[in-house]
């Protein structure tokens, strides 16, 4: 299912998640000029390392320089694919979850939850030397949150027939099919033992989304969220 937008209404514009989708752009033209030697450093040095970052952990070394990377990483992407599927997401469910937290606690969760969700990944493959990036764990913890402020919200998606056929979904439906899928893709790596090999941190995500649900009761407003609560 390819979402193209929900049906709630913002309270207020959302700066944050839209300042997101503009440095995650301009991060991307950047890499783009680089060329691809440049673009590999460029990866080496602000992606994550899952060995670099199992290391830092057991050895207690929790210095900036030692664990940055799982911060900066979450705005690198590989490729066009990669950075529109997730800006996409972003733009559709963000402005939501921006509007049930305030500006600066929305954007704390989203660094936060992206960084956290790395550790998924890196508790997954720990010896892995294939360095991580995307967005993808700070925009599946946007997923989780939405998920258990806006269940009943109706979200357009294009569905795949024989041709894509548009359809209204309860955001309930959306999201828990595509946590489905991250779990079972992410098991599918395990049993068949490519988890280190690279390829889409499936790992990430369904962190990313956890913890979306377990942190929003934390991180958003009532008074906020009590305007909208018909999508609840």
């Amino acid at each position: 299912m390819i979402p193209l937008r929900d049906n709630i209404p913002t309270l207020r514009f959302a700066y944050v998640t839209y300042l997101f989708i503009g440095v995650n752009i301009l991060v991307f033209l950047y890499e783009l000029a680089l060329g691809q030697r440049g673009f590999e450093e460029f990866v080496l040095t602000y992606g994550y390392v899952p060995r670099n970052v199992a290391w830092a952990i057991t050895s207690g070394d929790f210095s900036a320089a030692a664990l940055f990377p799982l911060v900066t990483s979450i705005f690198i992407h590989g490729g066009w694919v990669h950075l529109l599927g997730n800006m996409l997401y972003l733009h559709i469910f963000g402005n939501n979850v921006e509007d049930s937290m305030g500006h600066l606690r929305f954007a704390f969760f989203y660094v936060g939850i992206g960084a956290l969700a790395n550790l998924g990944q890196v508790l997954v493959t720990p010896g892995s030397d294939v360095p991580g990036i995307g967005a993808s764990g700070a925009i599946a913890g946007v997923l989780g949150a939405y998920l258990l402020l806006y269940p009943r919200a109706g979200v357009l998606v294009l569905v795949p027939f024989f041709f894509f056929v548009p359809m209204v979904i309860p955001a309930v439906v959306v999201l828990v099919f595509w946590f489905v899928i991250q779990l079972f893709q992410g098991t599918l790596t395990l049993a068949a033992g490519a988890a280190g090999a690279g390829g889409v941190a499936f790992w990430v995500h369904a962190t990313g989304f956890v913890l979306g649900m377990v942190l929003i009761p934390l991180f958003r407003n009532r008074r906020l969220t009590e305007v909208k609560a018909a999508w609840r």
